[in-house]
């Protein structure tokens, strides 16, 4: 039984209830017995905590919905137990796994190693989301009834595109009879090619092979047709371009099953931040024009884009340390998620409600998880945030077992205090 704790003068941000406001946020028993302004006055249990919460803001544990992790097969880049850990302290109390790990999580024995190491090694609820395809191959179809029962939440290719559209149909067709959502990231790998950046200008300085938005568009436009026929729920993982966000847009118009997410980086960088090659900010999509970013941002506030994302992907820094065609793509991004997120609060791109609905409240809704609110009778999963702690981010501090993250050195305003699962304390930035 976990202690009682009281937060006393806190600023209680919860979208589920469409609340920003000073009160008293009370945890028994790992659960939240009471949240809002009218508990002010209202009596602590006999031997809890206190915690005097002053200056200080109470949010929804964060829900990241695209989380890469190296166990099984590749446990030097991360294991479920430092993910568990950058995770925490980055604010985030349940993350969703995908499925590119070796083996690939395709079968029923490895959803059950995965859900029984997170229950025993993690700090936070991992959520495992099983291949589309058996191996990631694109052909056949993995066992969605069997996955589903053994405690899948979703089906995704991961870092992968399913390029055949007949296959893809039928997975839709899937995991619309077992109701569950499918995750999809669009690439198309012919107009890929050998792209490392965003095509344009910049990529033709730098004389890089450049990625065109339309490899992104041309995929995702597909898939948007095959969810209206078939009725699946379907989550674009990862939209970066404008062209994305009209086509996400327009298709809404016409079905209410449709949800997109859109990563930190896309929100926080662009193709500039690469620079002299800096390989860091090699990502998988790329970078895009400042444009392109400024329409994500608008499309978080049109509500065409659903989730923020941290894309969390650990890589060796010696496969990053190389010539930026050749080095590794991806970064990790859940110890500076919420960070990253508040510098649009700051600079009033976006509202802070909205934000935090994002990052929390919509994922928990979209993929069925008990998690993303404050009210009474839900789990006391919740962080404990300065909104306004300026700090600088140095890779000594990293959690995560990688350290190659795009912001090494970079001021954030905002900061993890203390995070929360089922009423237990798992981060504190001060112990």
């Amino acid at each position: 039984m976990t202690r009682s704790i009281v937060f006393q003068n806190a600023r209680i941000i919860d979208p589920s209830r469409a609340i920003d406001e000073i009160g008293t946020v009370i945890i028994e028993n790992g659960l939240i017995t009471v949240s809002g302004k009218e508990s002010l006055n209202q009596g602590t249990p006999e031997g809890a905590e206190i915690i005097d919460a002053s200056n200080k803001a109470i949010l929804p544990g964060l829900v990241d919905a695209r989380v890469f992790i190296g166990e099984p097969g590749a446990e030097h880049h991360e294991t479920m137990a430092s993910a568990s850990q950058a995770a925490a302290a980055g604010g985030i109390t349940s993350f969703l796994m995908m499925p590119d790990t070796q083996p690939v999580i395709d079968n029923v024995a490895l959803v059950e190693f995965i859900i029984r190491t997170a229950r025993e090694m993690s700090l936070v609820n991992i959520y495992p989301v099983a291949a589309i395809t058996q191996g990631l191959n694109g052909q056949k179809i993995a066992e969605f009834g069997l996955l589903k029962n053994a405690g899948v939440i979703a089906f995704s290719e991961g870092k992968k595109t399913l390029q055949n559209s007949s296959v893809m149909r039928r997975a839709m067709t899937y995991a619309r009879d077992f109701d569950v959502a499918l995750i999809h990231e669009t690439q198309d790998k012919d107009l890929t090619g050998q792209g490392v950046m965003n095509e344009g200008l910049l990529a033709s300085w730098l004389g890089l092979s450049g990625v065109p938005r339309e490899a992104e568009v041309i995929p995702l436009e597909r898939d948007l047709r095959l969810a209206a026929l078939t009725k699946v729920k379907y989550h674009a993982a990862q939209i970066s371009t404008a062209m994305s966000a009209d086509a996400i847009r327009l298709a809404k118009q016409h079905n209410t099953k449709i949800s997109a997410g859109v990563s930190i980086n896309h929100l926080s960088l662009n193709e500039n931040d690469i620079g002299e090659y800096r390989t860091f900010f090699r990502l998988i999509p790329p970078l895009r024009s400042e444009e392109d970013r400024i329409a994500m941002i608008e499309a978080i506030n049109d509500g065409t884009i659903d989730v923020i994302v941290s894309s969390h992907d650990p890589q060796d820094v010696d496969t990053k340390r190389l010539p930026f065609q050749d080095a590794a793509a991806g970064a990790i991004g859940m110890e500076t998620l919420l960070s990253a997120a508040l510098r649009l609060y700051h600079n009033k791109s976006v509202s802070l409600l909205r934000l935090i609905e994002l990052l929390s409240t919509a994922p928990a809704k979209l993929f069925g998880l008990n998690a993303g609110t404050l009210m009474k009778g839900a789990p006391a999963d919740l962080i404990l945030v300065d909104l306004d702690e300026p700090w600088v981010l140095s890779p000594d501090i990293l959690h995560s077992r990688s350290k190659n993250t795009p912001f090494e050195n970079t001021r954030f305003q905002g900061r993890v205090i203390q995070t929360f699962v089922k009423g237990k304390s798992v981060f504190n930035l001060n112990h």
